[in-house]
């Protein structure tokens, strides 16, 4: 591993062009590290953003932070007593590190060391029945007290049971879709505000970020990826539950589903899951027997060095553009669906290398992005 410099200042400014180049446009959790790698340093990577981007077909250059607006977002998040977060630093949760899109930053509030216990994710239904969060809770809460950190979404229904289930013999954490000054929904202010103090609170999403039907998504990401496996109680079909349940099937985690009656309709998203492999739950201990908990953590983070702190060569101003001839050809595949990158390269007949390389300047010219789970969607013209 690279080292990090002893010079404070110098961490602090390192650390800021890492969030930085995070946060410019076209520039997501999996551009990222790849821009790392490409140019050595954070700072290199967000002076070659502009031309790169418009190399890629914008119009405009993208907008990319200031050093002094991502200072006061830190600021503003250290008054809320909680932190911002960059991938390779050492709190960031390990296990949410090592899938294949994991968030560059995350802003916490809390205690961040409690996702380095064994989590499991309680999610489910919004309309819940009462049967589906006594059971929620009471899984939560047997959980909790054999010593897992339970995670959900602090959503209505399932998720909220779950967390309180959590907190009455243990811990929980909660990922959330806002910014982290955000209390949603309104009906769970308290209960966010005491899993803040007790447990932990993360978001992908910036400070001052309203919570809104496209950050969830991401936040489903969260909480799969942070898991070693996720449990779903209730999740009627085409439900956004179930997107958690993809993501953590596609994270190489363990899926885990308790049935309901068929002729609920809250019910029939969790029983398919069923159907098609998951494990059927009743109790806690079908869970704990369910897991691998003997799995070796990764040595290192999926890249060779800590990120952000190698110093790029003399002279280095980055790759080449991407082949033209492997751009046009994804963008004949791309399509409003998302598609997974293992599939378009089975498809174009080109090398992994190459269709990340053109993914990448894809996302940045605006033409392309990823979204959760590693998948690309085309999503318009250039010159958003």
């Amino acid at each position: 591993m690279t080292a990090i410099p002893a010079d404070p200042k110098r961490t602090d400014m390192i650390r800021t062009d890492m969030i930085r180049l995070a946060r410019c446009e076209g520039i997501g959790p999996v551009n990222f590290p790849l821009f790392l790698k490409e140019y050595g340093s954070a700072s290199a990577a967000v002076e070659a953003v502009p031309e790169r981007a418009l190399r890629a077909g914008r119009k405009r250059p993208p907008r990319i932070p200031t050093r002094s607006e991502i200072e006061d977002e830190i600021a503003a998040t250290e008054r809320l007593g909680g932190r911002v977060l960059v991938l390779g630093d050492a709190d960031y949760p390990r296990l949410l590190g090592h899938i294949n899109d994991p968030p560059p930053v995350l802003s916490i509030t809390g205690n961040p060391g409690l996702l380095a216990r064994p989590c499991v994710a309680i999610v489910g239904a919004r309309q819940a029945s009462a049967a589906g969060l006594t059971i929620a809770e009471t899984l939560a809460h047997d959980l909790a007290e054999a010593g897992f950190c339970v995670v959900s979404g602090l959503a209505l229904g399932i998720d909220g049971a779950a967390h309180r289930g959590a907190m009455e013999t243990g811990v929980t954490a909660a990922a959330i879709g806002g910014g982290i000054d955000n209390l949603y929904p309104y009906q769970h202010r308290a209960l966010q505000e005491r899993i803040a103090s007790e447990g932990c609170v993360m978001t992908e999403s910036r400070f001052g970020t309203v919570p809104s039907a496209q950050h969830f998504p991401r936040r489903n990401r969260l909480i799969a990826g942070a898991s070693l496996g996720t449990i779903i109680v209730e999740a009627a079909e085409k439900s956004g539950t179930l997107i958690t349940a993809r993501l953590s099937l596609e994270y190489g985690r363990e899926l885990f589903a308790v049935p309901g009656s068929p002729l609920d309709p809250r019910s029939r998203g969790g029983n398919r899951l069923l159907r098609d492999g998951a494990t059927l739950v009743e109790k806690a201990q079908d869970v704990i027997d369910g897991l691998n908990l003997d799995l070796p953590a990764p040595a290192t983070l999926p890249w060779e060095t800590t990120p952000g702190f190698a110093e790029p060569a003399a002279g280095w101003r980055g790759p080449p553009s991407a082949d033209a001839e492997v751009a046009a050809r994804l963008l004949d595949l791309l399509s409003p669906v998302p598609v997974a990158v293992d599939e378009l390269v089975s498809r174009c007949q080109f090398s992994v290398s190459a269709v990340m390389s053109a993914l990448a300047e894809l996302e940045l010219g605006g033409r392309a992005a990823f979204v959760p789970g590693g998948r690309v969607v085309a999503i318009g013209a250039a010159g958003h």
